[in-house]
């Protein structure tokens, strides 16, 4: 994924009930459950479906570090979704989004002003429509600039602006040279 998706997902992640499966027969047997079958699970992890079997049987029980990678990921993205649903429900009405970021930030503004980019490190809480938003465009597949454009609104708004109060001149803010990044419901 990217960045900001990464993080957007980690953020959900922190919501959930119960841990997801960590070794790969019970990995396997949860994506065989949730797919319908073993065959549908091998095409998804480009595998034999015979392979898929035999861990399923727990006749296998080490998968190759590329094929453990992809088994992780299949499984969480599929973990809990009501919980994930509510949770990401939660932050687009009610509770916001924190985004912790160490970056370079400054931004674009008329002559005169003290505009220039620094690395500063923000821990800022983000109101609903910036999560809703966030989140929207991460369902619809969006691209890590486009999450980044997004942050960057929301940035402009709640810190630069202060929501209204001061720098009603701003014309856009630049968020690059990302160091550090971490989104909290």
């Amino acid at each position: 994924m990217s960045l900001f998706g990464d993080g957007l997902e980690a953020a959900v992640q922190k919501a959930f009930t119960r841990p997801a499966p960590k070794s790969a027969g019970p990995q396997m047997r949860y994506l065989v459950k949730q797919l319908g079958g073993t065959k549908a699970v091998a095409q998804m992890l480009r595998v034999s479906q015979r392979t898929v079997e035999r861990y399923v049987k727990d006749q296998i029980k080490k998968p190759r570090a590329d094929l453990a990678a992809r088994l992780e990921r299949e499984v969480k993205a599929r973990w809990q979704p009501q919980i994930r649903a509510k949770a990401r429900a939660k932050a687009a009405s009610t509770g916001g989004i924190v985004i912790d970021a160490r970056a370079r930030m400054g931004y674009t503004a008329p002559i005169g002003s003290t505009d220039q980019d620094r690395i500063r490190h923000l821990t800022i809480a983000l109101p609903p429509i910036y999560a809703a938003r966030l989140f929207d465009a991460q369902e619809q597949g969006a691209s890590d600039a486009r999450l980044q454009e997004i942050a960057a609104e929301a940035l402009k708004e709640v810190y630069f602006q202060d929501g209204g109060r001061r720098a009603g001149s701003l014309e856009e803010v630049r968020f690059t040279d990302i160091e550090h990044l971490e989104f909290e419901l």
